[in-house]
């Protein structure tokens, strides 16, 4: 067992290796061949000459873009850098690094091939404009990144007018594994997600559509209390009305008390927080932990530094303690969920992620980590646990067939077998490219 210095002094070692091993790879991704080449007479087929009757195919049957091209299984990860882990606005030259890392995410644990797009503008119509034009070489979109209050108008009219499905990430990927988390932990403690009383510290884009889902799968919203950066939400707050109609919405029908004040006043008898605010420590105190109800639930989950460390948590009284962070126990992180809700999203060529789709995905997550067995320190599968990613794939998939938005009707068994294939293979090829050093070794 780690002392509290030791996992501290642990906890740095991820941003001290980040500034040796970026510079060494000079970033993380590279277009690579997924066709033969048995000699250079291979080029007229794949280029000119032979390359035109691919594309005159696609001309008479536009749907056949998704046989003789990558469409179906690339993903562009959009952002403007304009809120960036817990780092702010900090610009799309810097978030480069960030939507590079989501991309080796996508391809490693979804098999999905995916590339970074920053964006110079900030301007909410000019992103959509260009997402639009860029969608017909993608066969989906991931938002990343965008500040609020502009990434809900973003996807809300990306949704509609998209030929191709579009999510925002910060937004649906957070709420599923959020709700997959929360599943498991009430279940350890015993509580029924219907009756328990939740605080959500933060109400960004991340924890107002957590909010969203946890309701939609079974949440009382009038047992639901959430806080912004002032004071918690409540019918009093009619300046979010203009200007904040998301977290209006949530005035209306949360907080049946109408409570009052800050953190610590809506933290109070609640039996779990979910906190998707500013990156810690300190942001949530022990003092406010003690007046949770019995067995209660935290999940501090900003990056880089979570509102409160684990083990501060647990002294408090805790029972249960998640963060954002793979280095800790309990990491509840969007990565475990989004790249297995895109490979089942693309396997089906579903038209949209439906909020059911994420659903889906959460329930399948959960009970992974339940069949392995539930303890305090595994409420989540780890991101090694390769199989739960073709797992939610099908679930994905499945529920896309039955909501009636995919194009293409596979069997569970067919789903499970093309995301299985899919997944392995781009685990291999890391693999083989290490060993052969073609990804050379660090050694620092």
């Amino acid at each position: 067992m780690l002392t509290k210095e030791q996992l501290l002094e642990k906890s740095k070692k991820p941003s001290a290796d980040a500034l040796k091993m970026h510079p060494f790879y000079k970033g993380k991704l590279a277009s690579s061949l997924k066709c033969c080449v048995r000699d250079f007479n291979d080029f007229a087929i794949w280029y000119t000459p032979g390359v035109a009757a691919a594309c005159r195919d696609i001309e008479a049957h536009p749907e056949k873009v998704f046989e003789h091209t990558n469409k179906a299984n690339m993903v562009a990860v959009v952002s403007d850098g304009t809120r960036v882990l817990g780092l702010g606005d900090i610009g799309p030259e810097a978030a480069i690094p960030v939507m590079e890392g989501k991309a080796i995410l996508f391809k490693y644990l979804g098999g999905v091939d995916a590339w970074p797009i920053c964006l110079d503008t900030k301007d909410a119509e000019e992103i959509i404009k260009t997402v639009k034009i860029i969608s017909p070489c993608f066969g989906g979109i991931n938002l990343e990144d965008l500040s609020q209050p502009k990434c809900f108008h973003i996807l809300d009219t990306l949704r509609k007018e998209s030929k191709i499905p579009v999510w925002h990430d910060d937004q649906q990927g957070t709420a599923a594994v959020n709700l997959a988390g929360l599943l498991n932990a009430l279940k350890i403690v015993g509580k029924k997600l219907e009756k328990v009383r939740l605080t959500m510290v933060g109400s960004g884009a991340a924890n107002i559509a957590t909010a969203r889902i946890i309701i939609a799968a079974g949440a009382d919203p009038a047992k639901m209390i959430m806080v912004d950066s002032k004071q918690t939400l409540h019918k009093g707050r009619t300046e979010l009305q203009k200007d904040y109609k998301e977290k209006w919405h949530f005035c209306q029908i949360t907080n049946a008390e109408q409570r009052k004040g800050g953190i610590a006043e809506a933290m109070e008898g609640a039996d779990a927080v979910i906190a998707l605010a500013k990156p810690g420590p300190d942001v949530i105190k022990k003092e406010w932990i003690k007046k949770m109800a019995k067995d209660a639930v935290i999940f501090a989950c900003a990056n880089p530094i979570p509102e409160i460390y684990p083990w501060e948590a647990k002294e408090a009284g805790a029972r249960i303690v998640a963060t954002g962070r793979s280095d800790f126990p309990n990491q509840v992180n969007n990565s475990l969920c989004f790249p297995a809700i895109f490979r089942g999203t693309l396997d089906v060529m579903a038209s949209t992620i439906t909020d059911e789709m994420c659903i889906a995905s959460a329930r399948e997550l959960a009970k992974c980590a339940e069949d392995k067995g539930l303890k305090e320190d595994y409420l989540l599968p780890t991101m090694d646990e390769w199989e739960v990613f073709p797992r939610q794939a099908v679930a994905v998939g499945l529920k896309a067939i039955e909501q009636k938005v995919a194009r293409v009707k596979l069997s569970k068994e067919q789903l499970y077998q093309k995301a299985s294939d899919t997944i392995r293979k781009a685990r291999m090829e890391t693999t083989i490219l290490m060993e052969k050093g073609i990804i050379p070794a660090y050694k620092g």
